[in-house]
């Protein structure tokens, strides 16, 4: 089972479209593929047209086990199901700080899904937090989508400093892409030539402003399910293969 968080400090980054898609993605290889919405927003889930199961807390998800198990559900899409979002996750924090091994609860309480799984994506609330830290441990791959704008540009700066210091991520873990582009824009078109330039592990591939994308949220479902032709769309394909080459070169 290879665990992917959508992760960044700011929110309306684009994170969760791309759990959507990346996850609908690889499910569409026939791999079998879980997405877990652990924003108390709940956005991955309402764009599967999901709902959690009645009482389901942040305590009994971190307890794992049974807990979890039966409240996955399938979504419209062979090969993909969905652990929908609770508003209880917004506690998740205060839960954590009152629990020993605070930091690898998450790693713990996601393993009884590595016989069955292939891929788990994670869709994650915004900030750091002992959720983000649980987020960290848990995940094999960080996907990190970067708007190309200097303020987006520090706060990814600050994460990367904040993942080395704690030792939660290495130059193969972490995976950035630019997202929201707009090429007409210079400044996003140098800052992203920099960054290409200076930072290694920025994926090549990047997702454009779409108003395809903000479109999600009325046909709620992923972008190449409804349109594969889409610019979006294939950008967010062609993301796909370029992180499935990452992962097969950080094996050689």
């Amino acid at each position: 089972m290879t665990t992917f968080a959508l992760y960044n400090i700011k929110g309306g980054v684009g994170k969760t479209a791309a759990a959507v898609n990346l996850s609908y993605l690889a499910s569409r290889e026939g791999s079998a593929t879980l997405l877990i919405d652990l924003d108390p927003q709940g956005s991955a889930s309402f764009y599967f047209r999901l709902r959690p199961a009645k009482k389901f807390t942040s305590k009994k998800l971190l307890r794992g086990g049974k807990n979890i198990e039966g409240r996955v559900k399938g979504t419209d899409f062979l090969n993909l199901d969905a652990l929908p979002s609770s508003l209880s996750f917004r506690k998740m924090d205060v839960v954590l700080g009152k629990l020993k091994k605070s930091k690898t609860r998450l790693s713990k309480a996601l393993r009884p899904f590595e016989a069955e799984y292939g891929y788990v994506f994670l869709d994650s609330p915004p900030n750091i937090t002992l959720v983000s830290e649980n987020i960290f441990a848990a995940s094999d791959f960080l996907l990190i989508p970067v708007i190309p704008t200097t303020l987006a540009v520090m706060t990814y700066n600050k994460l990367i400093r904040f993942l080395e210091k704690r030792k939660y991520a290495d130059s193969k873990k972490v995976l950035p892409f630019f997202s929201m582009v707009e090429k007409r824009k210079k400044m996003h078109q140098e800052i992203m030539a920099d960054l290409w330039r200076s930072d290694p592990s920025f994926l090549k591939t990047y997702i454009p402003y779409s108003a395809d994308v903000e479109k999600m949220g009325i046909s709620r479902e992923p972008m190449a399910a409804k349109n594969r032709n889409s610019r979006a769309a294939r950008a967010y394909a062609d993301l796909w293969l370029e992180i499935k080459m990452r992962l097969e070169k950080g094996r050689r």
